[in-house]
């Protein structure tokens, strides 16, 4: 038996004023209370209690011992409930990881909006194109966009997330549109090095996946680069859909080669463990699809 349950039936045998008190109250039997108290004597090695068939009395040692751990048992209970409490509600520093153009866009937005609706609650938000390790950096969750979660975490599907394939008039009025994923190997295009494929794209085409090999004067490590690029029709280009939605109702863009484009990968909130998930993690992941789906139901889809 451990030391803790010992320390507790002596605490109640004392305060209860006898050894059948405190097994009523503890609901347990008389003859084990007695055999807690006598085991934590014999641990420490000493009498902490004078027993006669009338009367329980604390030695001298007993009153010392009953006094500190009364005062220990408290602190247990109180951190307990300081822990509980923490796990449970939606308060403290909230270590998050996500992409760094979603995360200064529309990821961004929902967060701080997360923020204003969780006032006990800070962030550490980290924006990098990699895939942090959770528990090894100290994040409690990630935003990731791929087309699975990650296996050794825990994933919860957020969204869908759209790559479109794109170009100017001007470009296609100078190099022709392409009509099939093929063609675009004749043709200039920007190439995001943050794609897992780099300069090969991958297409569906006639329900099977094919990978397109393409290349071009322009070579960046982030889509907000590659749309900047592909405005000045300096290349095809290939980006997230939500960064370049404006351009595209504006007129300023031209979406390409959208029967041959790929299923749409997903947003996904990950972290690193199922059971006793935290207040604050159990508030962001839950507000975060709540969001979303707001975001869809308003048209403003990613």
């Amino acid at each position: 038996m451990d030391a803790l349950t010992r320390m507790q039936a002596f605490i109640q045998v004392v305060d209860a004023g006898g050894f059948s008190a405190a097994a009523r109250r503890m609901g347990k039997s008389k003859a084990l209370i007695s055999k807690y108290v006598k085991e934590l004597e014999d641990e420490l090695g000493v009498r902490l209690l004078n027993r006669t068939t009338r009367q329980l009395s604390l030695t001298e040692v007993g009153q010392v011992y009953h006094r500190d751990v009364t005062e220990i048992l408290q602190r247990i209970s109180d951190l307990s409930a300081n822990v509980s409490d923490i796990h449970r509600d939606p308060k403290g520093l909230l270590r998050i990881s996500g992409p760094r153009t979603f995360s200064d866009g529309m990821l961004g937005d929902g967060i701080m909006a997360f923020l204003d609706a969780n006032p006990l609650i800070a962030i550490d938000l980290r924006c990098e194109d990699r895939f942090v390790d959770l528990v090894e950096e100290g994040f409690d969750v990630a935003i990731r966009i791929s087309e699975l979660g990650d296996s050794s975490m825990i994933a919860r599907r957020l969204a869908s997330f759209r790559i479109i394939t794109w170009m100017t008039p001007d470009l296609i009025a100078r190099v022709g549109e392409p009509s099939t994923p093929a063609d675009l190997a004749e043709r200039p295009c920007v190439i995001d090095t943050n794609f897992r494929g780099r300069s090969s794209w991958p297409f569906q085409v006639d329900g099977h996946r094919q990978a397109v090999s393409v290349k071009g004067r322009v070579e960046v490590n982030s889509p907000a680069a590659v749309r900047l690029a592909g405005l000045r029709g300096l290349g095809i280009a290939r980006t997230p859909y939500f960064l370049v939605r404006r351009d595209i109702e504006e007129g300023r863009i031209q979406p390409i080669l959208e029967a041959y484009e790929p299923p749409a990968l997903g947003i996904f909130a990950v972290y690193p463990h199922r059971r006793h998930l935290s207040g604050k993690v159990r508030a962001f992941v839950d507000f975060m699809a709540g969001w979303f789906d707001d975001r869809r139901a308003a048209g403003e889809t990613c």
